[in-house]
């Protein structure tokens, strides 16, 4: 598709949206089973419920627009998936493997904030109030699904061994204190 307006960066821009929900809906279970904290697991699958919401929505303004929703893949979400699919594999201790879990799903949540921001504010240009509202409304639950995952890290991360300073010395961490290497 050629891309001479603002429409037509709105629709590649919502196809590049709808491609990477579809992608998420397939890595969130295996986020989930990958977790050992019951918490993270639960936010995972309550965020693939979420999520397939998010691409309805999109299917929605797609057929109000009279366009097809599919026809692009999402290189960078396809990119941020296989990174988190790495850390599944990966061998780590469960709470380190879990902060990593939370690492590689902000990333997610992140790159969908800017997406989402950018495909909301095409929408309001091009005078569709009602879209505008239905992206404003995902943009708001991804930042929503991020502030959850930042709430989960914060209990989960100060849990995990710290490692070693650099005089070699354990550095521990009890919760709700902060690390300091020992003296």
């Amino acid at each position: 598709m050629k891309v001479n307006s603002l429409r037509d960066l709105y629709l590649e821009q919502l196809k590049d949206l709808y491609d990477a929900e579809h992608q998420l809906i397939k890595a969130l279970p295996k986020m989930a089973k990958a977790s050992s904290s019951a918490e993270l697991r639960e936010a995972f699958e309550e965020h693939l419920e979420t999520t397939k919401e998010h691409a309805q929505r999109i299917e929605t303004i797609f057929e109000t627009m009279g366009e097809n929703a599919k026809g692009q893949k999402c290189k960078a979400m396809e990119g941020l998936v296989k990174e988190g699919s790495e850390v599944i594999e990966e061998e780590m201790d469960e709470g380190v493997k879990d902060a990593a879990l939370i690492a590689a799903a902000q990333r997610v949540e992140h790159y969908e904030m800017a997406g989402y921001g950018c495909v909301r504010t095409y929408a309001s240009l091009l005078g569709d109030k009602e879209a505008a509202d239905l992206l404003e409304k995902t943009l708001q639950e991804e930042k929503e699904a991020d502030k959850t995952l930042g709430g989960i890290a914060e209990h989960i991360n100060v849990a995990i061994p710290q490692g070693r300073n650099q005089g070699g010395k354990a550095v521990t961490n009890a919760p709700g204190r902060r690390s300091k290497p020992a003296a």
